[in-house]
């Protein structure tokens, strides 16, 4: 009887545990392809980096990363606004050819997924 107990007391407490602490298990990145079908989460995006744009007299002053196939036919892209641009360097030119993984919510942009980043540590190269 004891032991049953102590079993169920066990069990009971992991399951409590696995519901409210455990750590979530992380998902795969998403190819630049995959995503469009993802619009409205938080994810991370891979792609190799065929284009890039600063645009420091456009409003706002973005960097434009534009993954596996240069605009205007990108598959998906990346938006540093100007304000956060000193936290980069020079993406444009650091990152140009290089497999990127951007994280952060998935928005649509005149028909092109983007995630917009201002933290380098939500860029990273692999």
């Amino acid at each position: 009887m004891r032991h049953s107990m102590l079993r169920l007391w066990s069990v009971l407490i992991f399951s409590a545990w696995a519901a409210t602490g455990a750590p979530a298990a992380a998902a795969a990145p998403l190819t630049a392809g995959d995503a469009q079908r993802h619009v409205g989460e938080r994810a991370t995006v891979c792609g190799t980096v065929a284009s890039t744009r600063y645009s420091p007299k456009t409003k706002g002053q973005p960097t434009f990363l534009n993954f596996d196939a240069p605009y205007p036919r990108q598959l998906f892209t990346v938006v540093i606004w100007g304000g956060d641009r000193s936290k980069f360097g020079t993406p444009e030119v650091t990152l140009m050819g290089r497999r990127v993984c951007a994280t952060g919510t998935i928005q649509l942009y005149r028909g092109t997924a983007e995630i917009i980043v201002s933290d380098p540590k939500l860029l990273t190269t692999r």
